[in-house]
């Protein structure tokens, strides 16, 4: 039986996953997809009698925008939102607002998964002539953050997402369930993965082999310890799951007619 139970997930399609661009810290609201994804998720939620005491995002408006559709889905808008930049998605440096189809065209389909799925690789920082550098770094969100501007990072590996990740998991999150609330974290592929590697101990290996689609709710389910009863569940229509995990691992290759 388990002692804690917390449900976990990836935004639903944000317009840049549609176009197949590196998001990360460039403000995105979701597509029309997206916002379905979403809503059927709370539909899926609410019919398996699914209860939210609080509600962790990051500051970005796709993670925010999920858990406002899911909670109305749900008829649960009244849970508290708590929404931290340490939940951001990973901070891909100067690939953002690039092609991962092109960038595989151009650089090789293994050097994208590395930048994508790798635990310690950083990809090439962002610079202030990148054309997102204003936009990401004058955003008011980051400036009552936590941390002095000047140390939000300007590239990040998996490993460094983990590593910004953990303080607000152990200080802010863990206490929450371990006071009985049951907890909703809609967040991004990386920071999702990142947490499920530290609470499912997945090596550092292996980690490149997870992949999350979006807006598909993972229930984990964890003893007095923290430490997982099992693997994490992807909840809804299996088929369509791995049709979904597939086409985001098709997002880092050539496609067809460029082979």
């Amino acid at each position: 039986m388990a002692k804690y139970r917390l449900v976990l997930l990836r935004h639903g399609e944000g317009a840049w996953n549609k176009e197949n661009r590196f998001c990360s810290w460039v403000d995105q609201k979701l597509s029309s997809d997206g916002i379905r994804e979403a809503q059927n998720c709370g539909k899926h939620l609410k019919a398996l009698g699914f209860e939210f005491d609080l509600v962790f995002t990051s500051v970005l408006s796709r993670s925010i925008q999920t858990a406002w559709l899911i909670l109305e889905e749900m008829g649960q808008e009244w849970v508290p939102i708590q929404s931290s930049w340490r939940l951001n998605e990973r901070h891909y440096g100067a690939l953002i607002g690039l092609n991962r189809a092109e960038m595989a065209l151009n650089h090789g389909e293994e050097q994208v998964k590395i930048w994508r799925r790798s635990y310690d690789v950083t990809p090439p920082p962002i610079t202030e002539s990148h054309p997102y550098y204003e936009e990401i770094y004058n955003d008011r969100r980051y400036k009552c953050s936590d941390v002095s501007q000047d140390n939000l990072p300007k590239a990040e590996s998996l490993k460094d997402v983990l590593d910004r990740l953990l303080p607000y998991w152990n200080d802010k999150i863990v206490p929450e369930l371990k006071s009985g609330k049951m907890i909703l974290i809609s967040a991004h592929g990386n920071s999702s993965r990142a947490l499920l590697k530290h609470v499912e101990g997945i090596s550092d290996e292996d980690i490149i082999n997870v992949t999350l689609p979006t807006g598909v709710p993972i229930l984990l389910e964890l003893d007095e310890n923290l430490h997982p009863l099992g693997p994490h569940k992807f909840l809804g229509d299996q088929e369509a799951i791995q049709a979904a995990i597939k086409k985001v691992e098709d997002q880092g290759k050539v496609k067809s007619a460029e082979k």
